[in-house]
């Protein structure tokens, strides 16, 4: 077996929760209230409290060898304010959100992750019936390049070597995000992968889109790579930049330390095709008095998806039909599909983005 390379420390601290702002004010109205109520259909319930969370200090912990990412505890209480840009004297509420002290990890998938990320990705791909579970795993079994996140700390007795992917139940329950990037090449003959590519193709309205799409799917696919991130909405943001630092690293480490030249080769991707959701202005819905910011055309979930549209070569948006909760400030918006293709020759300037946009919030 092939040593791979020993990479820098991937268990991080996270730093004191603060509200996550993207680069709409709108946007971060609505996630913070989407985290205080959890109401929206991908929020978690709050993770269960450690035994030492009955204190508000901060607690090291040494990193395990097996572990990716240093835990840094979260710290309990912190006041939101909600804000609006129209100044026009509405009341101005404030909410506590509450937070409780947890230790969150990186960790490589395994099988033992399955429904946890089956969990994660049940609408992927709207209510779409396809091999979800063959998807889940081919995400969980490509170890190599992928990370899943998920409480950490409440056992460590119980977390074995993780060898078996067994290392006790709740650390299926327990996951909170994972991301990977898969070739679509070389998985291409899975039912799971022609599904998707099927799906994407139907919902692809336009046809000089269409024909860029197929392009990337057929003749293209060797060097394309899946990018697959889904978290639950309650999941720290500081989080994101260190766990998308996580994966293309180990994409450039994959292409010199697979054993085989073939696998080597499945990871020098030209091209990410990344599949996300958004919330876009409904045009056909007038605008309510104490809605704040309802000029936004786009709201992003996940902030950093603003940041691969802004960097996309193309992009395309469709309509979602699965059952959704939409939280009041959202009821003039409609929930999209989202599409789009970015050059890996991006990569680093999404990255320096990334952390520029988390660094000024924190």
């Amino acid at each position: 077996m092939t040593q791979r390379r020993s990479p820098p420390p991937k268990r991080r601290r996270v730093s004191r929760p603060r509200p996550l702002l993207g680069f709409s004010p709108f946007a971060r109205c609505v996630l913070l209230s989407r985290v205080a109520s959890a109401s929206a259909s991908a929020s978690k319930p709050p993770p269960r409290t450690p035994p030492s969370s009955s204190s508000s200090t901060p607690h090291r912990r040494e990193p395990k060898e097996e572990g990716i990412g240093n835990p840094k505890p979260l710290k309990p209480t912190k006041r939101i304010e909600s804000s609006s840009d129209d100044e026009d004297d509405e009341e101005e509420e404030e909410q506590e959100l509450e937070t409780v002290q947890a230790d969150f990890g990186f960790f490589d998938p395994k099988p033992g992750d399955f429904h946890g990320a089956k969990l994660l990705l049940q609408s992927y791909l709207d209510n779409e019936p396809w091999d979800l579970s063959g998807f889940v795993d081919l995400v969980l079994n490509q170890t190599t390049v992928g990370t899943v996140v998920r409480l950490d700390g409440y056992d460590d007795d119980n977390e074995g070597d993780g060898d078996n992917g067994s290392s006790g139940g709740d650390d299926d329950e327990d996951l909170y995000g994972v991301v990977t990037a898969l070739n679509l090449k070389r998985y291409a003959e899975h039912k799971c992968i022609k599904e998707l590519k099927k799906f994407l193709l139907g919902v692809c309205r336009d046809e000089n889109t269409k024909k860029k799409l197929k392009l990337l799917l057929e003749e293209q696919a060797s060097q394309v790579g899946l990018l697959v991130s889904q978290r639950f909405v309650n999941c720290p943001y500081q989080l994101v930049p260190p766990l998308y630092d996580a994966l293309f690293d180990e994409v450039s480490w994959a292409t010199e330390d697979e054993p085989t030249q073939e696998l080597r080769d499945s990871f020098r991707f030209k091209s990410y095709l990344l599949i996300s959701r958004i919330y876009e202005r409904d045009p056909n819905k007038p605008k309510g008095k104490r809605s704040v910011n309802q000029d936004e055309p786009v709201i992003y979930i996940k902030a950093e998806d603003e940041i691969f549209h802004e960097l996309s070569t193309w992009s395309f948006t469709f309509p979602v039909h699965a059952e959704q909760l939409v939280p009041d400030d959202l009821k003039n918006y409609r929930q999209m599909g989202l599409v789009l293709v970015v050059k890996a020759d991006d990569v680093p300037k999404f990255r320096d983005k990334l952390k520029s946009l988390v660094a000024a919030e924190s």
